[in-house]
């Protein structure tokens, strides 16, 4: 007979944002009149910039010539994508190779696939609250999971503890859910902490776009020696709108070594064996996010989000809301107000202003508490949720 992946058994019945659609479904169909505002899946509202739409024209142009046509393409990513990803480094004055770099269909994805060239027996280390990816992917494949608490005290970027011991590392910076960014500084430390135990930190560093300056890290490997201990992971769908259209990048250095052995060519196998690679015209669409006029298209787009973080910002501090993030981040994380717990305010919120956010133990048990919205809305719809915040509280 059969045997199933028992530890399926030990992760939530329900996904956090599929909880979130059954309930805000519900609400809507009791009150089909509510106009119902959404600011809690992350997912962008803006269309794909002009220079992006060109290049995907160009590309489907090219398919349909004989003489142009792309079939199987390399799995690791064509050459000119790659190319303008370590250009796109380099500009930050961090040496990448091309051979480092495999496209992906997203960091979701690579995030939890990248896990194959790992044991099982190795322990992970999420800090919490947490992208529930991060822990989904290992408890479906048996690992034991260490959290480490974020929380008011430590601005939701926990450190490591020396006493602790673990052989993966999850960081996400600037952060999902709560905002938070940490410096290279800080990251440094963690490095550090990674070379000393043998561990392999996994940076997601999805959101890098939207730190505004230079006191917050956009890669791992401004940190000295990250190269021996650290895979990144990025993605163009919060960048630049790939939501829908799929693709992002993973980095692996050719100096990371363990058990004596690369883990570079490890991936490239897994990669070649499980994954036939991001379409061309996927790629080309890419490859335009850092043209010059891409580059500024995609500039003034997430000038925009920026935009609705500060009007959601604004209206917290006016209702002397705590909060994190909104500023390198489109999230911002706020403390739920009245002490209310945070399913409690989820269902408050739409009840009284018809707005939907995101409960934040939905992301851990240090989410407990509080609460994420998003900057991914238009003008109109956030300025609207932010009045009908207003006018909540303000009765």
């Amino acid at each position: 007979m059969a045997q199933i992946n028992k530890h399926y058994t030990e992760i939530k019945e329900n996904y956090l944002f599929s909880d979130i659609a059954k309930r805000t479904a519900a609400y809507t169909a009791a009150h089909p009149e509510a106009d119902i505002i959404r600011m809690g899946i992350g997912d962008v509202t803006l269309p794909l910039c002009d220079a992006v739409i060109q290049a995907l024209h160009a590309a489907v142009d090219e398919m349909s010539r004989q003489e142009s046509f792309h079939g199987y393409g390399p799995e690791q990513g064509y050459e000119f994508l790659k190319d303008a990803i370590c250009d796109y480094y380099a500009k930050r004055n961090i040496s990448i190779l091309a051979d480092e770099v495999f496209i992906s269909d997203g960091a979701k994805s690579d995030l939890g696939n990248i896990l194959d060239i790992f044991s099982t027996d190795n322990t992970v280390m999420v800090t919490d609250p947490v992208y529930p990816v991060y822990v989904d992917t290992n408890i479906m494949a048996g690992r034991k999971i260490i959290y480490a608490p974020a929380n008011e005290a430590n601005g939701f970027l926990p450190m490591p503890d020396e006493s602790i011991d673990c052989d993966l590392i999850y960081l996400c910076s600037p952060n999902n859910p709560t905002g938070a960014a940490y410096t290279a500084a800080q990251l440094q430390v963690w490095v550090d902490y990674a070379k000393k135990h043998d561990s392999v930190i996994l940076f997601d560093a999805a959101y890098e776009a939207f730190i505004t300056d230079g006191k917050a890290a956009r890669s791992i490997y401004e940190a000295e020696g990250a190269k021996d201990c650290a895979i990144e992971f990025c993605s163009f769908s919060k960048t630049a709108g790939f939501t829908g259209t799929r693709c992002g990048y993973t980095i692996v250095p050719l100096t990371l070594v363990r058990d004596q052995k690369p883990l570079q060519p490890f991936w490239l196998r897994r990669q070649t064996t499980k994954f036939n690679g991001v379409p061309y015209i996927v790629q080309r669409a890419a490859a335009a996010v850092f043209s010059e006029e891409g580059a500024r298209q995609i500039r003034d787009n997430l000038d925009y989000y920026r935009e609705n973080a500060r009007t959601i910002t604004d209206t917290l501090d006016d209702l002397g809301i705590w909060y994190t993030g909104g500023v390198h981040s489109p999230y911002i994380w706020l403390k739920c107000p009245n002490g209310m717990g945070s399913w409690e305010f989820f269902d408050f919120l739409l009840e009284k202003a018809n707005v939907v956010g995101t409960p934040g133990e939905g992301f851990g048990e240090c989410g407990k508490g509080y609460f994420r919205l998003t900057a991914f809305s238009s003008h109109e719809k956030t300025k609207e949720a932010m009045r009908r915040l207003k006018n909540v509280f303000q009765k």
